[in-house]
């Protein structure tokens, strides 16, 4: 483990120095001035961010795994073993996108009118719904890495066709009914038309699961496919 959290630092490096982390950055950034204003309410703003979350963190892991050279990659590799190596990467991607998803809320929130829109039944709390819009954000992380971690090597060898298949699965965790990510976004939706909030903590180990399984899996077929 000590080693894997070495390799998480050099792959945060690897990501800070080749700037790999500014275009999903920027064009998040970008959405959250489209689709949220100051004095919007707060749940709406929260399902917004979440939802946005998703593609931008597929986004990370891709920047993640090609900020390093081939070569180095290779010494890296024949070091400390591709598992490893892919697990460092994977990890470095789910931190930035995690950072990124506390700015996210902590800006909504900070910049919020009312909780729920101005036509719904009631009023709820600041703090239920900003409990709902955390657990939104950190699945919608969870599950954008996910995408991310299918859509790239060593999962999708073809590296062409991973920008259209992270898109692909990112929108698909977001519209398919069950998909964690899917419930939570509704959830905070359906929150600010009703101002009736529900946080469903249920939510948060099965993101987990998921992607502790697919990431395993990927890591176990590193070094076993073509790059």
């Amino acid at each position: 483990m000590r080693q894997v959290g070495a390799l998480t630092r050099y792959h945060l490096e690897l990501l800070v120095r080749s700037h790999a982390w500014l275009p999903p950055f920027l064009t998040f950034a970008l959405l959250l001035v489209i689709g949220v204003a100051p004095g919007d309410p707060l749940l709406g703003g929260l399902g917004f961010g979440a939802g946005a979350l998703v593609p931008v963190s597929a986004w990370y892991v891709r920047g993640a795994l090609q900020a390093e050279p081939p070569a180095s990659r290779a010494c890296l590799v024949a070091v400390a073993g591709p598992a490893r190596v892919h697990l460092g990467a994977l990890l470095a991607a789910l931190a930035v996108s995690g950072l990124l998803a506390a700015g996210e809320v902590a800006l909504v929130w900070w910049t919020h009118g009312p909780v729920a829109a101005p036509g719904a039944p009631r009023q709820p709390g600041a703090g239920e719904a900003l409990q709902a819009g955390v657990l939104a954000a950190v699945v919608s992380v969870l599950l954008g890495t996910l995408a991310g971690v299918l859509a790239n090597r060593p999962v999708l060898v073809r590296s062409p066709y991973g920008i259209l298949a992270a898109l692909g699965l990112a929108a698909a965790v977001l519209v398919v009914p069950g998909s964690p990510a899917n419930a939570a976004v509704r959830g905070l939706v359906l929150a600010d038309r009703t101002g009736e909030v529900a946080v469903n903590w249920g939510e948060l180990p099965w993101a987990v699961v998921l992607l502790a399984a697919v990431g395993v899996g990927a890591a176990a077929l590193a070094g076993r496919r073509p790059r």
